[in-house]
């Protein structure tokens, strides 16, 4: 089934009242989203940007239970997650898979504490079908991750978690929303809630971002009256929350986590690394990745969610110096491919705590006086709980048809491979590479914008494709390329592409460490 932009803005506006409308297509919104839809509930989902433009596409592609949430002693949120995790890889296992992960030791003493800890983390995942935790030699250690330096794995705990491409992963959802029903509209922003005399929310008023009249006039704005608007909106809730009550204290302390991506030799086999403690309270991930390494991600407190955050050097100093005590060969500034940040949307506790790595990872659901169901913090693995939640209460709240959740076995869109094979069969030169030793071509381009509602370069080579979070410079250099047929698909003109190429140019030198920017 196509994303049709065009034929999901006329639905929009050809229903007079929805049951849902959501506010935010990440990993929650789309959740929520596909779950209403699933029920049988009339949904509209919306972003100002693209599905997944913030957090949701940064996150450190685990599917996980979270080892440091177990040594915070949050059990239930380990084990809700855990669940989570074998549920995801039972309804998305061509995006969901195992891996293993080395947990490095110093000392036998280590070895006995942290296989403990793995050995609590495999009993609360139940019986998940992922490997047991085992105890490894240092051999075996290098066995697994021939790279790992010798002295700081004279032992080591060998464990199982999940893998997964996040940004795949959430257009999937987002596809499996709208085989059920759901209306799903990228750029198409929030402009302000609806309210009927006495003050309760009817409705939200958006702006289409693609309409020719897209400078807030009367003709690019879009009513929708709904019974139940939700704000799924992460890191910038606050902002919804406030347009509703201006007097709202924020719920939100903004954390962002900072990742570099090198290329696959600093990590060659298919094991991922777990540094269990770090200076800054978290632990450090060094993960094979789209047959690149992937280290990440560090905790450091902003003062304001903003869309594109920027690493800073102290933060990639610390991933290349963490990461570098712990393989034989030490990454430098020259190594990285590529930088990308994303922001947590961290729930504050009553007393907020200096330390964002001690903030709740749970989710929050509040209901404001006047309708508003704003959900936020949580994590990836949890999304489809959270989404369960929400639409839970959204149901009481509004008085909606009450119906059973079904998303705990509801196969996700599958694999698009078969498809893209056959359109390559009947013209081959959608099949040729448009860069050397990667391997995007023309097909991907164009399934991504008759099939997946990619509107720009960014959604093509940030989303649909991850080439801009692998290696800045080659999205930069294939550009030009991808804009040519881009074009073609949305019936843009020269104009539009000369503009795509500029606004994604500056966009890719945000994703290219400081020190090499373009």
């Amino acid at each position: 089934m196509p994303l049709d932009r065009t034929a999901n803005i006329a639905r929009l506006q050809s229903q007079a009242v929805w049951d849902l409308v959501v506010v935010g297509a990440g990993a929650t919104g789309a959740s929520i989203a596909l779950d209403a839809a699933s029920r049988g509930l009339s949904v509209v989902l919306i972003d100002q940007s693209d599905f997944g433009k913030g957090t949701s596409s940064r996150s450190t592609k685990l599917v996980h239970g979270g080892v440091r949430y177990l040594a915070q002693g949050n059990i239930n949120l380990v084990r809700d997650a855990l669940h989570e995790r074998t549920l995801l890889r039972k309804n998305a296992p061509h995006v969901v898979h195992e891996m293993a992960f080395l947990v490095p030791c110093k000392s036998w003493l280590e070895k006995i504490w942290y296989s403990m800890g793995f050995i609590l983390y495999d009993w609360l995942a139940g019986k998940s079908g992922f490997a047991k935790a085992k105890r490894l030699s240092a051999q075996e250690c290098k066995n697994y991750v021939p790279t790992i330096a010798p002295e700081m794995a004279r032992y080591g705990v060998l464990y199982s978690d999940g893998q997964f491409d996040d940004a795949q992963l959430l257009i999937d959802i987002v596809l499996t929303a709208a085989e059920h029903g759901a209306v799903v509209c990228n750029y198409v922003q929030a402009q302000g809630l609806l309210k009927d005399s006495t003050g309760n929310v009817t409705g939200l008023r958006t702006i289409d971002l693609e309409s020719p009249e897209s400078d807030q006039s009367p003709e690019a704005q879009i009513d929708i009256q709904a019974r139940c608007v939700i704000n799924a909106t992460g890191p910038f809730c606050d902002e919804l929350r406030r347009a509703d009550e201006p007097t709202l204290e924020p719920i939100i302390a903004p954390s962002q986590g900072v990742h570099i991506v090198l290329e696959k030799s600093f990590l060659p086999g298919n094991a991922a690394v777990i540094v269990p403690k770090t200076s800054d309270g978290r632990v450090i991930f060094l993960i094979p990745w789209h047959n690149h390494t992937l280290i990440g991600t560090t905790d450091t407190a902003i003062p304001k969610s903003v869309l594109e955050p920027i690493a800073t050097e102290g933060e990639i100093e610390f991933l290349l110096e963490t990461s570098g005590r712990y393989l034989s060969k030490k990454p430098t500034h020259n190594d990285i491919l590529s930088v990308f940040v994303g922001i947590r949307p961290l729930v504050k506790a009553k007393s907020v705590s200096k330390s964002t790595s001690k903030l709740s990872r749970d989710h929050t659901i509040e209901i404001s006086k006047s309708g508003l169901l704003t959900i936020t913090g949580g994590k990836w693995t949890t999304a489809r709980k959270m989404a369960q939640d929400a639409v839970d209460r959204a149901i009481l709240s509004a008085k909606l048809p009450q119906s059973p959740c079904i998303t705990k076995d509801l196969l996700l869109h599958g694999s698009d491979a078969q498809a893209k094979s056959q359109w390559v069969a009947q013209n081959p030169a959608l099949g040729i590479p448009l860069l050397e030793g990667y391997g995007l071509k023309p097909v991907d381009v164009v399934w991504a914008a008759r099939y997946q509602m990619a509107r720009t370069l960014e959604d093509v080579l940030a989303r649909r494709d991850r080439l801009l979070f692998l290696r800045a410079r080659d999205a930069i250099e294939v550009a030009p390329r991808i804009a040519t047929i881009l074009a073609r698909e949305l019936g843009k003109d020269d104009a539009w592409v000369d503009r795509q190429l500029l606004e994604f140019r500056e966009l890719a030198n945000r994703y290219l460490p400081p020190r090499s920017k373009m």
